[in-house]
């Protein structure tokens, strides 16, 4: 912020950063208590102090991807292990190292969407991958490739690497709650693509899936890379047969092989008709 842009009259927090620098050393000044709250990590990092950490995490990749024009996206969700197809031998399975023609299905659907989102300017159908190895590199490699920008969605765990370095720098963040992220995956989500994966992506998977079957997210195209991988790991016939979903709900998804095949799902899509709302009741 500078005066130029400053919507106030009033002092602001970063004049008072810098001048706190300055201020003279003594017994009060050295003292926790003296510190500025807003810059006093410890004090940020306390137990009572979660509901602002939250909203932080929330408001600040949303405040700077809107200062850089991002206005939708094309998540991709996927396996972490996928190997590209020049280090599958080094594959820990011989499944994995089948899997690793996801790694170049990825980079192409990316690098297909992304030339068609620089058509209108490079603000729509913006990839986002949760920006570490995998799957997610494949990704933005991938809208690399296209000379576009992607987003990472990166979260710190205790065995993980620092961000792949195809995401744009400036659209790279780092979360602590899985929670916030996830919300940060969908609230531009135009597509949502599924590729291979464990745990992690089977969460981001149903998590999508059960917000618009109960009608909290807007339909969407739901693409599922590989028929055979989600045929095998998840019967989803039988969660329909047993009625713990309805038949309709398998239509919420659609197997697709081939970065080709994605585009032309997403090509045609239609949007779903506006859902009834109840009357007297607010959304």
């Amino acid at each position: 912020m500078t005066r130029e842009n400053r919507r106030h009259p009033l002092r602001d927090a970063i004049e008072d950063r810098q001048a706190v620098q300055v201020t003279p050393d003594t017994p009060q000044t050295r003292a926790s208590a003296y510190q500025l709250a807003f810059t006093d990590n410890d004090f940020m990092l306390r137990e009572e102090l979660r509901p602002v950490r939250l909203q932080l995490e929330l408001l600040k990749p949303q405040m700077m991807l809107d200062e850089e024009g991002i206005q939708s996206t094309i998540v991709l969700f996927g396996g972490a292990r996928i190997p590209s197809p020049e280090n599958k031998a080094s594959a820990r399975t011989e499944t994995l190292a089948d899997l690793s023609r996801f790694y170049e299905e990825t980079r192409e659907f990316s690098r297909l969407m992304t030339l068609k989102s620089m058509e209108s300017g490079g603000a729509e159908d913006v990839i986002v991958t949760g920006g570490g190895p995998g799957v997610m590199e494949a990704g933005n490699l991938g809208a690399l490739d296209a000379g576009g920008r992607s987003i990472g969605l990166n979260i710190v765990l205790p065995f993980e690497q620092a961000p792949n370095e195809y995401v744009t720098p400036e659209l790279c963040f780092n979360f602590h709650y899985f929670a916030i992220r996830k919300m940060h995956f969908l609230m531009r989500a135009k597509a949502i693509c599924v590729f291979p994966g464990g745990f992690g992506t089977m969460d981001e998977l149903f998590e999508s899936l059960t917000l618009i079957q109960t009608g909290r997210m807007e339909p969407l195209p739901f693409l599922l890379f590989g028929t055979d991988f989600w045929k095998k790991i998840i019967n989803w016939e039988a969660l329909a047969d047993a009625g713990t979903i309805s038949a309709e709900d398998l239509n919420l998804f659609k197997f697709v092989e081939t970065a080709e095949d994605a585009m032309a799902e997403i090509a045609k899509w239609e949007r779903a008709p506006a859902r009834q709302k109840v009357p007297g009741r607010s959304t």
